[in-house]
């Protein structure tokens, strides 16, 4: 094995063990991980070092009540109960800072204006909230990512000024492996993978 691959456990705490929680103990998520988690996944790449992720911690009971009604009917439980929601979002002027992440050329021409800046903005952003799910189960978390919301609703609430626009949201907690569902089955090699 490379000195710089991850050993077996690694690999399997973030993937073969990781799961999406519908369930959550009953223990408080320090803030401080949540910190650690956003300045370990900001390292990941992204192109032109685009950075578009916004991401806003969902903890108190107000701003869970603020959230309640963009949720879909069988998300609202599972929601309610986590310790932390994470909003994830993108930000439509992404290349506005650009000249602080990617000084050494012009880079906000690229996008500024352009057609393409918003599915870049997005699919750069979808790439790093990846890298935070994978940074939130490095450092002990569970996960329970989700789609079902109302964006539109969402943004009204929490990005009413316009400087971000919701895409997915993620549970964060302490997972209860109780109200897990059974593992379901995943495509095989050849049916996702081919080689050219």
């Amino acid at each position: 094995m490379s000195s710089t691959s991850l050993d077996a456990a690694a690999l399997d705490l973030l993937f073969l063990e990781a799961r999406s929680h519908n369930g959550w103990k009953p223990q408080p998520v320090d803030e401080a991980l949540l910190r650690r988690a956003v300045d370990l996944a900001k390292m990941g790449p992204t192109a032109a070092n685009s950075s578009p992720l916004r991401v806003v911690f969902v903890t108190s009971a107000a701003a869970k009540e603020k959230l309640r009604p963009c949720l879909s009917p069988g998300n609202v439980e599972k929601t309610m109960t986590a310790p932390v929601t994470a909003i994830l979002a993108f930000d439509p002027a992404f290349y506005d800072r650009l000249p602080k992440l990617f000084p050494h050329a012009d880079a906000r021409s690229w996008f500024a204006g352009q057609p393409h800046a918003e599915p870049a903005a997005r699919m750069n952003a979808a790439l790093q909230a990846g890298y935070l799910l994978l940074a939130l189960r490095g450092l002990g978390l569970d996960t329970g990512p989700m789609s079902g919301f109302d964006a539109g609703a969402c943004d009204a609430a929490f990005f009413a000024d316009g400087s971000a626009r919701s895409f997915m949201l993620t549970n964060i907690g302490h997972g209860d492996p109780a109200k897990l569902f059974p593992r379901s089955p995943r495509l095989d090699f050849e049916e996702m993978a081919s080689f050219a």
